[in-house]
């Protein structure tokens, strides 16, 4: 069976979700330094996710699953998606509790990130995910596996999976995956084409 992981922020979502949260709550400008910084490779992912979870941590989970439940996404990839579960999920580092209401609408497997919450708030992360364990989990049962992602924190992934597509359907892949990358796609009609030719 051919299995589809998809990440989520500026893949399946038209927008990145932690800079919507930190413009949403006023915690832009600290966010998008480390943002940037990570883009340009110049904060290493793992660290930058500690970082910028420590600061957005504080915020009332309850408040971020809301606005992201609310996040504007690419309909015919989510149709893709909502007709084909049993091949499609998505893996992101976003935490679970934040992504929940997402999980509503689309419906596929989500693997994420996971940390304790107490108080309405992240009081500890438990686990950052690795996209390419997912990958390769799938590949280890026999799937064929095709990654979906645009970014630095997807290279990795796409490395490891047997057909590797970089999505310009929000903004320009990141250079690295561009270096891995089997597919370069820009339009959202075109991506579904392609990967119902991959089914």
């Amino acid at each position: 069976m051919t299995r589809f992981i998809f990440d989520l922020d500026g893949t399946v979502t038209k927008e990145e979700t932690l800079p919507l949260i930190a413009k949403y709550f006023s915690v832009e400008e600290e966010i998008m330094e480390l943002t940037r910084n990570t883009v340009y490779g110049r904060v290493p992912f793992i660290e930058s996710f500690i970082r910028r979870v420590y600061v957005l941590g504080k915020l009332p989970v309850s408040e971020i699953a809301d606005l992201l439940g609310k996040v504007r996404l690419y309909e015919s990839l989510c149709n893709f998606i909502n007709t084909h579960p049993e091949n499609c999920c998505v893996a992101t580092g976003n935490l679970a509790d934040w992504v929940c209401q997402l999980n509503d609408i689309v419906h596929c497997e989500f693997f994420c990130s996971k940390g304790n919450i107490e108080n309405n708030q992240v009081k500890k992360l438990t686990s950052i995910l690795r996209k390419e364990n997912v990958v390769n989990r799938y590949k280890a049962e026999g799937h064929k596996v095709v990654f979906i992602g645009d970014g630095n924190n997807d290279v990795e992934a796409m490395r490891c999976a047997d057909i590797a597509i970089a999505s310009g359907l929000t903004h320009e892949p990141a250079m690295s995956v561009l270096s891995v990358a089997d597919y370069l796609i820009y339009d959202e009609e075109t991506l579904c084409r392609q990967l119902n030719q991959l089914l």
